[in-house]
């Protein structure tokens, strides 16, 4: 069974930055794409980015493209989640997750039913 759990969460001003972690257990880390999303309160949880097995490509909504960036060390079976110029707009539930299996190296899923396994979610909050 694959266990996910992040952390990193926290309030922070608007402008700020923080780093969320998520490590995993239960399964070899190196060969799945990983991505991050977040869920802002009355809103459906929404992509944030993601990164392929290999690690060498990575996507970002526009919302977010240009002040986060997505990064993996698989020898500590650890994803990361880097977020500069944070705004109020950027607070919600922030979540990792694992995604289905699939050969491609270049794979780089956006859709949630594309993930099979999820963390439990850090806050982060921004005020302004």
């Amino acid at each position: 069974q694959v266990q996910l759990v992040e952390s990193g969460g926290a309030l922070v001003q608007a402008g700020g930055s923080l780093r969320l972690s998520c490590a995993a257990s239960g399964r070899t880390f190196s060969n799945y794409a990983l991505g991050w999303f977040r869920q802002a309160p009355g809103k459906e949880r929404e992509f944030v980015a993601v990164i392929t097995k290999s690690g060498g490509v990575t996507h970002y909504p526009d919302s977010v493209k240009g002040r986060f960036t997505i990064s993996r060390d698989n020898a500590k079976n650890t994803v990361y989640l880097a977020m500069n110029s944070l705004k109020p707009e950027d607070t919600a539930v922030y979540y990792c997750a694992v995604a289905k299996a699939d050969f491609r190296y270049t794979w780089a899923p956006r859709g949630r039913s594309e993930y099979e396994y999820w963390g439990q979610g850090t806050q982060v909050t921004v005020s302004s």
